[in-house]
């Protein structure tokens, strides 16, 4: 059975090119949940799902792991299962004896340098962040809001309760509970 496994780290980003076009595959896991993260419930139950013989398709080393030890503990797990896994993006296919030892050490090195471009990306972030704040420190609140606050104390001052709000526009109660203690909101 060929099975496909997506991955996107946001909510906002989408699963649709991670392979388009690849034809045979018979299910999909998919989610929205960072790749830093070893425990992602697809992941997971995709791992659970596959047996001896399956072939794992994913876009790109990226989208299975972007922690180094994690990607090659994900493929050696997979592949002690007798599950063959292949990565469309770079053209690399790791199974039960059929990969060669070029291939091997191209896996390690692309997950490297994958490894390595993540961490300077969030050093240049926090770098970014503390200029930022340097030139301005109060204008600078990071990146704007994702709640609409005018709704949150509308709906409040209409009666509604927290898990209420939080349940209709989708965001955590913590959300809610954060908009209604901003300094200078009544509270009832």
């Amino acid at each position: 059975m060929h099975v496909g496994y997506r991955r996107v780290s946001s909510d906002d980003q989408s699963l649709d090119r991670q392979l388009d076009g690849v034809v045979g595959i018979e299910r999909v896991f998919e989610e929205k949940i960072s790749g830093a993260v070893r425990e992602r419930p697809a992941l997971k139950a995709m791992i659970a799902f596959v047996r001896d013989g399956d072939t794992v398709l994913v876009h790109s080393l990226d989208r299975l792991g972007r922690d180094l030890r994690d990607l090659l503990n994900v493929v050696e797990e997979l592949n002690r299962k007798g599950v063959v896994v292949e990565f469309v993006t770079e053209r690399l296919r790791f199974g039960t004896g059929e990969d060669d030892p070029m291939a091997r050490l191209q896996l390690n090195c692309l997950a490297a340098f994958a490894q390595w471009e993540r961490a300077i990306s969030k050093r240049r972030q926090i770098e970014g962040i503390a200029v930022a704040k340097a030139k301005n420190p109060e204008k600078y609140r990071g990146r704007p809001a994702k709640i609409d606050v005018g709704r949150v104390k509308s709906m409040h001052k209409d009666g509604v309760g927290a898990t209420a709000i939080a349940k209709k526009m989708g965001i955590g109660r913590a959300s809610v509970y954060r908009v209604l203690n901003e300094p200078g909101y009544p509270h009832r």
